[in-house]
């Protein structure tokens, strides 16, 4: 096995190569306004940092958000793209499933990025496998004293910018394909094993991962505008 994870829903820009016993090599950048320019070249500086070429990798798998319109689609269609061209499966996993096994933390938790807008994305977790609820997008204010977030750690950059609401906040901030990729050789693992994964998320398929589709939970900024005047030639 070879997996490329890509991770782009968030601000870093992560890629990572697993040999289905460790990660090979792995690179992570945090620049919210440069996915598509960032992320390629990261991909080829892992590929020759662990001796490989493209046409070695056997699986991608993508973090699909929750995350932003634009920088969300970079990583997806990327994956997507290798995957169609390598002939190779494309597995998406929750972006913040990637932060939550990246914690290690083995009580319960919850995960929260920044989804801009004053808002976080979120989800609360029994440990660093296993997601017990679906991603959702709150204002912090809303959710302050909510029965899933109250009284315990969280994990990532949402937390941080939100202290009053997320008193306990722990790492790591910001997404890291190295963790999504070994938390998805796991999952590999337990189905070839026929084990099944025995824990995920409750959206997740029967084999751990999720479509490789984007998961925005809400609309994107850039909307055909409504009522707009048709100009026609005279």
């Amino acid at each position: 096995m070879l997996l490329l994870a890509v991770d782009t829903a968030t601000p870093a820009v992560t890629v990572a190569l697993h040999d289905g016993s460790s990660v090979l090599a792995a690179e992570s950048q945090v620049d919210a306004r440069r996915h598509g320019e960032l992320l390629l070249p990261a991909v080829d500086r892992v590929l020759a940092e662990a001796g490989l070429k493209l046409e070695a990798v056997t699986d991608v798998v993508v973090g699909v958000g929750p995350g932003p319109y634009t920088g969300l689609r970079v990583g997806l269609v990327t994956a997507l793209t290798f995957g169609s061209v390598l002939g190779v499966p494309v597995r998406g996993l929750c972006t913040l499933d990637g932060l939550a096994y990246a914690s290690g933390l083995d009580g319960p938790f919850v995960v929260a990025t920044d989804a801009r807008r004053k808002e976080v994305y979120w989800a609360r977790y029994a440990d660093a496998r296993t997601r017990l609820t679906e991603p959702a997008v709150d204002r912090p204010a809303d959710i302050a004293g909510h029965e899933q977030v109250a009284g315990v750690p969280a994990v990532g950059a949402g937390a941080r910018l939100y202290p009053e609401v997320f008193p306990d906040a722990r790492g790591p901030e910001h997404q890291s394909a190295a963790a999504l990729a070994s938390l998805a050789a796991e999952r590999l693992a337990a189905t070839a094993d026929g084990a099944g994964v025995g824990a995920g998320g409750p959206d997740d398929g029967d084999d751990g991962f999720l479509p490789a589709l984007p998961l925005y939970l809400r609309r994107p900024d850039a909307e055909v505008p409504k009522n707009y005047k048709v100009v026609t030639p005279k």
